[in-house]
């Protein structure tokens, strides 16, 4: 009877439309960040940060720090997309079980890759120290964020249906506050290892549960307004709202940079570029990685289904991102790193190359590993 009123609770409010068809938008923009992971993780598996020169920093290597805010915008969006529709519905459990078993199916490949990305370089201690949560690994830590965020997030869909509107948009603000503060003053009984999982610690490379949610929930929200706007007359008002978001964080990055004593926008532009305020989130960082990543976003949806066409390698790395993150990692630190031995034996240009080459070999294993799957039938 409880279950019967939480669904009659929900239908009472506004239904959310369902998506009119798949948005290879969508798909595109989580290429695009992919892409751009796949680039940042192979100049710095196979190179090192600290060797880039200048113009390796910025610009190139100052792009690639949208991919991380766009990823996991877009993986909010995908969710309200995909599921806030049918949240309430009879056969909800059975979608929330899924999104669970696909926590559990990143979890795994998680803790494969952390072996993968280790291995060339860590003792067998260290190994086991990451896969029991005392250490962290550095380029796959992001699917550690995912496998946690999707076996918890399905159990708060519906209450974030049943909030009022006003709340919601509140919400993210709220908690990036409150994950600041918890990260500056909460001790959490001297277990850093759930400090750094919850609100991330400036000693483990993590992806704070709390701390990286606001962008989580920021994507449910466009999600939202791209269920109700997307397919209507309101889309251009939509999709400029969304670049124009983006672009007044990027002018608010250049305006502290501007007022920043004894500094330079060169200097805060190198100073991103070497990750200074991405663990944990700093508001530099996060107003120049979140401010790009919305500005893609809406080039992305402007673009549509003919940008998805045109731009198939990207769109074919975002229709399937496990798969697209497991095999760039294996490739980067199973064949170059372990069995090649290639740490700096190839000078920056060249590891761009690889990277290039990368992105499109990882389309071309979706798009031939698709192939045998339907010829399997």
């Amino acid at each position: 009877m409880q279950g019967k009123a939480i669904r009659d609770r929900l239908a009472e409010r506004a239904q959310l439309p369902r998506a009119e068809g798949r948005i290879e938008a969508i798909d595109l923009a989580r290429g695009v960040a992919i892409a751009l992971m796949i680039l940042s993780h192979t100049v710095s598996g196979l190179f090192g940060i600290r060797q880039l020169p200048d113009w390796g920093l910025v610009p190139v290597h100052l792009v690639t720090k949208f991919s991380s805010s766009l990823f996991i915008v877009v993986f909010g969006i995908a969710l309200a997309v995909a599921f806030l529709p049918r949240v309430g519905e009879a056969d909800w459990p059975r979608r929330r079980l899924r999104l669970m078993l696909r926590g559990l199916e990143v979890l795994f490949w998680y803790k494969v890759l952390t072996v993968v990305e280790m291995m060339a370089i860590f003792p067998r201690e260290d190994i086991l120290d990451a896969l029991l949560y005392q250490r962290f690994p550095i380029w796959v830590e992001i699917l550690g964020f995912y496998a946690i965020a999707l076996l918890w997030l399905p159990w708060v869909l519906p209450l974030w249906c049943r909030l009022p509107l006003w709340s919601r948009l509140l919400l993210p603000v709220a908690i990036a506050l409150a994950a600041g503060w918890l990260e500056r003053h909460a001790t959490f009984w001297g277990i850093e290892p759930l400090k750094a999982l919850l609100v991330e610690d400036a000693d483990h490379y993590t992806w704070g549960q709390l701390s990286r949610l606001p962008l989580v929930l920021l994507g449910l929200l466009v999600g939202e307004a791209l269920l109700r706007g997307y397919w209507s007359a309101w889309r251009a008002r939509l999709l400029l709202a969304i670049a124009g978001g983006g672009a007044l964080m990027l002018l608010a990055f250049f305006a502290l940079a501007v007022a920043a004593p004894e500094a330079s926008v060169h200097d805060a532009l190198m100073a991103v570029a070497r990750n200074t305020g991405k663990h944990p989130p700093e508001l530099a960082f996060m107003l120049f990685s979140l401010g790009g990543a919305l500005v893609i976003l809406a080039l992305c949806l402007q673009g549509g289904a003919v940008a998805a066409r045109w731009l198939r390698p990207l769109t074919l790395i975002g229709s399937d991102a496990l798969k697209a993150f497991i095999f760039h990692i294996v490739v980067i630190f199973g064949v170059f790193r372990f069995l090649l031995d290639a740490w700096r034996v190839y000078d920056y240009p060249q590891v761009l190359g690889i990277g290039v080459a990368l992105v499109l070999a990882t389309a071309g294993w979706i798009a031939l590993t698709g192939w045998f799957r339907e010829k399997r039938g």
